[in-house]
């Protein structure tokens, strides 16, 4: 199944994969074929791999929906008044996308799936009597339609397995049972809601044409998949990244080094995104030179809310987008730790010092912070509650957004997983997140109150508004939140989780329905191209024209493997932290790699080079009034970066007081909630002391 790329040894190749030369295009060596085969047994006790009855199962349930779907395009042609000799001609298809058709889904996933439909069966037909004739099926059930999401949606348990179903209509009297859904000219003419339902099936199979080997591409992505939900970094819609920016985050380094295996790629990833030089955009392919179908596209040149975004990651079919829209200064922050930290086990791995499972070991968030948020949804019904708990999580990432805006708030981490009260005795259903907090205190001040009062109850008021504008609301619903300190966390969480188990899988059930009706709700009347102003605000750190200078130094201390980037004029107009000014254009060139030898040198010199840059804040981003050079040497910046980013500054103030009150200060013990149905105007104060 997946021996194919334990055993590859392949040659090397002249053709370019991506917008760069290649890094490296030496092949596997004896340790990495060793650790590759060792991966594979790894993720097999982590059990990542369907068994092949599990696949069959899925390619009979494919085939049923398929089935269905031509034979209600059928009637429903025939309900039009057509001929019934041309309705059983017209045709139509059931695609799969996502972690399916690249091959890497696991036990329990979810499908994807596009019904791509002729032009004259029109959505009210899909949400109307397609939706009644899965209804009267016996294999359906938990069947529900999501008619007003960013991407509409059908969702199901179909036969045992959970199916996401989208639909798009085409401008064809006829779909061939050999579509292309990567001919862009099948886009003319949809309105955007077909356009952004296609989406996923044509950046899954670009990605698929993208890369110089399959089998090395899914086992390294399987590996990453696992890392990165046990580090809890894996879910979009809270502000890290979903399947498919994982996806083409694996993508790029496959393209950099085409005839490595899967061991050395996992390494090569730690150690690109370690040092990547964010908001540089990650691209699979070059940018369109013009646009064609005038559909919105991902350009910060154009675009004045694209330059603003902190981790770019762009889908590599037209229309582009950048599918990281929704990360944040924290988010950010957590994942470029957990980069570092996966490279440092790489490194000791490759010194058969450790092993794979320590790569793969859950992170025990609830012993990393001192301070936590736990944030609960309530309902009375457990019928309805799936719905609520999935716009409340939709929701959080405006809560982080807002907590990051407070002076003495450094870092808001929320663990994507939710969970079950221990108290089972509590009435209703209820769901609860976790938010780590890491606290600042100005220098030169002894005590500080921090009020974050204003922030939750904006997140109760937001959450609670959508829920009825969207006709989910129902008696009981409410959310709570309370400030607890780490040893108060056994109170919310058995001593299972608090000390966490060592293996963890990728297993989602409810779990993973959960997450789907979050994203439907947070996409909702929210496009890549058209963002809100509290994704603007949070700019940081945004200089869009810095070069990336990687150096990769190899066991053999022989060689320096560099990933460099043009030249780009000094470019005036960058506000506080490097953002771009609208009126200032943005350079996307990445050039192919250059002058290789030519800079060991320098880099050398640079990696000595400990000067004090002068004009930098205590994140090491350029005040407004200090102009930014982009003459420095990349490696220089990347290092200076990367130590203050590590600098322990003691922010995080332990004697922490907690004060709830509903009118007044009040003692610090009475933790009185907010609840979103009915706002109190209490407070949440925190008190910094010296």
């Amino acid at each position: 199944m997946t021996s194919s790329a334990t055993n590859t040894a392949a040659t090397a190749t002249t053709k370019q994969y991506g917008i760069t030369s290649p890094i490296n295009l030496s092949g596997p060596k004896e340790i990495d074929e060793e650790l590759t085969k060792s991966l594979e047994e790894t993720l097999k006790d982590y059990g990542v791999f369907e068994t092949q009855e599990q696949i069959q199962h899925r390619m009979v349930v494919l085939g049923k929906l398929n089935k269905l779907a031509l034979e209600w395009i059928v009637k429903t042609s025939i309900a039009k008044n057509m001929p019934e000799s041309v309705a059983n001609s017209v045709g139509g298809k059931i695609f799969t996308f996502g972690s399916f058709r690249l091959g890497v889904h696991t036990k329990g996933a979810d499908i994807d799936t596009l019904l791509v439909a002729p032009r004259h069966i029109e959505r009210a037909d899909f949400f109307g009597s397609f939706y009644e004739f899965l209804k009267n099926r016996e294999e359906t059930k938990d069947l529900r339609a999501v008619e007003e999401a960013f991407v509409p949606v059908i969702k199901m348990n179909f036969d045992g397995i959970e199916i996401d179903l989208l639909f798009a209509r085409l401008a064809l009297t006829t779909i061939p049972e050999d579509l292309d859904l990567l001919d862009e000219n099948l886009l003319k003419n949809l309105d955007a809601r077909c356009v952004r339902s296609l989406n996923g099936c044509r950046v899954t199979d670009e990605i698929l044409h993208l890369v110089p080997n399959i089998a090395n591409f899914r086992m390294t992505l399987r590996a990453i998949k696992l890392w990165a939900k046990n580090q809890f970094v894996y879910s979009n819609v809270l502000g890290f990244l979903g399947g498919v920016s994982w996806a083409m985050l694996v993508a790029r380094i496959c393209q950099l080094y085409p005839n490595a295996i899967a061991a050395t790629l996992v390494q090569k990833f730690f150690l690109i995104y370690s040092k990547w030089a964010w908001p540089q955009p990650v691209l699979l392919k070059q940018m369109p030179t013009e646009n064609k179908l005038n559909f919105p596209i991902w350009d910060p040149r154009m675009n004045p809310a694209d330059r603003f975004h902190l981790m770019p990651i762009i889908t590599p079919a037209y229309p582009q987008q950048n599918s990281t829209f929704n990360v944040s200064m924290s988010s950010r922050t957590v994942m470029q730790d957990a980069f570092k930290r996966g490279f440092q086990v790489m490194e000791e791995i490759y010194s058969k010092t450790s092993t794979w499972k320590a790569l793969f070991a859950p992170a025990n968030f609830f012993q990393k912070y001192k301070h936590y948020i736990v944030l609960s949804a309530y309902s009375n019904s457990s019928e309805h509650h799936l719905e609520w708990e999935g716009l409340v999580e939709s929701k959080i990432r405006i809560l982080i957004v807002n907590l990051e805006r407070n002076q003495f708030v450094k870092l808001a981490h929320v663990n994507p997983k939710s969970y079950d009260p221990i108290l089972k005795s509590e009435s209703g259903t209820v769901s609860r997140w976790f938010i780590g907090l890491e606290f600042q205190k100005p220098e030169g001040t002894k005590n500080v109150k921090v009020d974050i009062t204003a922030e939750i109850q904006y997140f109760t008021s937001t959450v609670h508004k959508q829920a009825c504008q969207i006709a989910i609301f129902r008696e009981g619903m409410r959310t709570e939140a309370r400030h607890v300190k780490k040893k108060q966390l056994s109170n919310y969480l058995p001593n299972t989780v608090l000390r966490l188990k060592k293996k963890s899988s990728l297993n989602g059930g409810s779990e993973k329905q959960r997450s789907s009706l979050s994203e439907c709700y947070s996409e909702k009347g929210e496009s890549n191209d058209a963002f809100s102003q509290d994704s603007m605000q949070e700019a940081n750190d945004l200089n869009m024209s810095e070069k990336l200078f990687v150096n990769d130094p190899p066991s053999s201390n022989e060689e320096i493997e560099t990933l460099y980037q043009n030249d780009t004029p000094k470019q005036q107009g960058l506000k506080q932290h490097g953002v771009k000014r609208p009126s200032s254009p943005i350079c996307l060139d990445e050039s192919p790699l250059k002058r290789i030898r030519e800079q060991m040198n320098d880099t050398a010199k640079d990696l000595n080079d400990t000067s004090k840059q002068q004009g930098l804040d205590k994140h090491g981003v350029k005040r407004p009034s200090s102009p930014i050079s982009l003459d420095a040497s990349p490696i220089k910046r990347i290092r200076e970066q990367m130590d203050n980013e590590l600098v322990d500054d003691g922010s995080d103030i332990p004697d922490t007081e907690v004060l709830i009150p509903q009118d007044e200060l009040l003692d610090t013990n009475q933790l009185q909630p907010i609840q979103v149905n009915n706002v109190k105007k209490g407070a949440i104060k925190l008190r910094l002391n010296k």
